[in-house]
């Protein structure tokens, strides 16, 4: 892999690529988009209080970015119902799958941002994450299009501005060119230390995870994918 430059040696401007929206909302899907998601999305401006977003204490909150159809936030809602959880996804499509599912299972630790991740990081105090998840981001494998992979120098230097001291980054990809390029990245964030010791360390799903309907499909097709954790020093 050709990958020695830095991403400010790139000299581009991060800027949001992707779907924004897919098929047809059903009606009751453009009905929770516009009377549920305004209740549970986070203020669109101004510094965050993470511990002041849920309507109930929370012993720590987590951050998950890009989370598809909401099948892994909404399993980690249920394992940890005293962690509130912070869902970055724009793609409308899955934004209304996991309001479905909040809704119908009353999960109330779970706040939206349907917004690029990267207008929210730079909003959340220093130390105030304890864990982020980043699962199957897409990873742009043609050349050109690289800039625009969700991780990069600025990006893995937020996640660990906001994990809490011993605070996890967690990483999943089957692309074995963008588990690569994520593990040089965060060879160059002084803040982020990989915890693995042998193969199986990333070769082996962590202990609570549920899986996802991805996962699955891209395991049939024959595709290894890696788990990368990631602690905060």
């Amino acid at each position: 892999m050709d990958d020695h430059d830095s991403d400010a040696e790139a000299g581009h401007v991060r800027a949001f690529y992707g779907r924004r929206k897919g098929k047809r909302l059903r009606p009751g899907q453009e009905e929770r988009l516009a009377d549920l998601l305004p209740r549970l999305r986070l203020p669109e401006a101004g510094r965050l209080d993470p511990s002041a977003l849920f309507p109930r204490p929370v012993s720590e909150t987590w951050l998950e970015i890009g989370f598809g159809g909401g099948e892994h936030l909404a399993a980690q809602a249920r394992l940890n119902p005293g962690t509130g959880i912070i869902g970055c996804e724009p793609f409308v499509n899955g934004v209304v799958k996991l309001l479905r599912t909040v809704d119908e299972e009353g999960l109330d630790t779970v706040r939206f941002w349907d917004r690029d991740a990267m207008e929210l990081l730079p909003r959340l105090p220093d130390a105030s994450i304890g864990r982020v998840f980043l699962l199957y981001p897409d990873p742009w494998p043609k050349r050109r299009q690289r800039k625009r992979r969700f991780v990069s120098d600025e990006a893995l230097g937020e996640i660990a501005r906001v994990l809490v001291p011993g605070g996890e980054f967690r990483f999943a990809s089957d692309i074995d060119d963008y588990v690569g390029w994520t593990l040089v990245r965060a060879a160059r964030c002084p803040a982020l230390r990989w915890t693995a010791a042998r193969s199986a360390d990333w070769t082996t799903p962590w202990p609570e995870w549920p899986g996802t309907r991805y996962e699955a499909k891209t395991t049939a097709e024959g595709r290894r994918p890696s788990y990368l954790t990631f602690v905060r020093v």
